[in-house]
């Protein structure tokens, strides 16, 4: 039965406790992670462009927002939907695989009304471009994201560089943003914690309406950790709504005055008496303790709710974290052999194996396949030949005029006799 999705893995991961990162981390001090080939065991068993796909899993946001006839309603739809394509990095700790060059990705979810494709354009640097649109050409959701991380000494930092769009056709309206820096705490010593901030600007291009979205760094006390605030401002900015929440929990709107009066109250009262810990740490050497998580998001009286995480399943911890989403997205259904690509992440061998605990196997997999890339790349620069992209191209967003890549169209008429042979 094809809704029978897989709440499971095959196999749960093993410990990291006995692996020296300090000792493989130090040769990597202020380089950019992404010319340095990491050890297996860093890894969760998922590629990039599965990663990405996670942007959807609460597409019901998008069809929500384009039933509706106010652009403001509309908007703040989309701010939620922003937040919550971000919102499965909570605790995922484990870095997803580095796709191969002309690695693609597709998923069809008939019961949410969409399918998306991705492909891995470029190798230096890494890019990765996806295009969804909804079954019924209500919507187009695309973009394409390049990682760019940091290593930081305690922490590594990913820039996600790449504007992301939204076009609601019903409506005439295209939305544009760009996601918030993420950065994975204690890499070195102590126990791995995620923080996501900066500010994130969504731009309605046809109306002028724009959401300020500001995800809160954690802050000294650690009163501010995955807090997300923010307004919808017209072309005049004049404010309509204020957002609020936490990106790991849900989001709310509720009007500026009513929000303004609620926050001089709490300040009168003095919020928050409790001693909050310091997070910092005094001595630099030492990790930085993730911040006890504070009581979750206090609602407002008049707020509405516009999102709520969903729970992960309960053994998620066993399991890289994943959502139950997360979980899906590696399965080789029965239908799918012959029918995707040959390039899509499902039929590669190194994450196959660390998803069924084969840790050796993968490992060797991993070598193999990043050798098979190099020696293919020598081949090409002996012929003067230039990769070409098969899904999408090189060109500008049409609505910033940023660098983007396009989806040229064409992947879900299965024709892959060209294909390259990567795996």
């Amino acid at each position: 039965d094809k809704e029978e999705k897989k709440t499971t893995l095959p196999a749960p991961m093993f410990s990291r406790n006995d692996f020296s990162v300090w000792g493989f981390l130090k040769k990597c001090i202020g380089m950019e992670l992404s010319k340095i080939t990491m050890p297996i065991v860093f890894n969760e068993p998922l590629s990039f462009l599965q990663r990405i796909t996670e942007y959807m899993e609460h597409t019901y946001l998008i069809h929500k927002a384009c039933t509706l006839s106010d652009s403001i309603e509309r908007m703040q739809l989309v701010a939620a939907f922003a937040v919550s394509a971000v919102a499965s990095q909570w605790d995922r700790t484990g870095k997803p695989f580095n796709p191969l060059l002309g690695e693609t990705f597709e998923l069809t979810r008939d019961e949410e009304g969409y399918h998306m494709i991705s492909e891995q354009v470029s190798h230096h640097p890494p890019i990765s471009a996806f295009y969804s649109e909804s079954l019924n050409q209500d919507f187009s959701f695309h973009g394409s994201i390049y990682p760019k991380l940091k290593f930081w000494g305690k922490s590594v930092e990913a820039e996600p560089k790449g504007t992301m769009t939204l076009e609601l056709s019903k409506h005439r309206e295209a939305y544009t943003w760009t996601n918030p820096m993420c950065c994975v705490h204690n890499v070195i010593l102590g126990k791995l914690w995620i923080e996501q901030y900066g500010t994130v600007e969504i731009v309605n291009h046809s109306t002028g309406d724009k959401c300020v979205l500001n995800f809160k760094p954690c802050g000294m006390f650690g009163k501010e950790l995955h807090r997300v605030e923010g307004h919808i401002q017209d072309k005049s900015k004049k404010k309509h709504q204020v957002i609020y929440g936490k990106w790991t929990e849900c989001v709310y709107s509720i009007e500026p005055k009513v929000y303004e009066v609620n926050k001089k109250a709490e300040k009168k009262s003095g919020g928050d008496s409790k001693k909050h810990k310091q997070v910092k740490s005094v001595r630099g050497d030492d990790a930085d303790e993730m911040p006890d998580v504070q009581e979750t998001v206090t609602m407002i009286p008049g707020s509405t709710l516009l999102w709520r995480v969903a729970p992960r399943p309960p053994h998620s911890t066993q399991m890289y974290n994943f959502t139950n989403f997360a979980m899906t997205l590696n399965e080789l259904e029965p239908g799918m052999i012959g029918v995707i690509a040959p390039t899509d992440c499902r039929l590669r061998p190194d994450i196959r194996a660390m998803e069924n605990g084969d840790i050796d196997t993968a490992s060797q997999e991993k070598e193999r396949l990043e050798e098979k890339q190099r020696f293919a790349r020598r081949e090409r620069a002996k012929d003067e030949e230039e990769w070409s992209t098969r899904w999408f191209q090189q060109g500008n967003n049409r609505y910033t005029g940023a660098a983007d890549w396009i989806y040229k169209g064409g992947y879900f008429d299965r024709r892959y006799s060209d294909l390259p042979d990567i795996y």
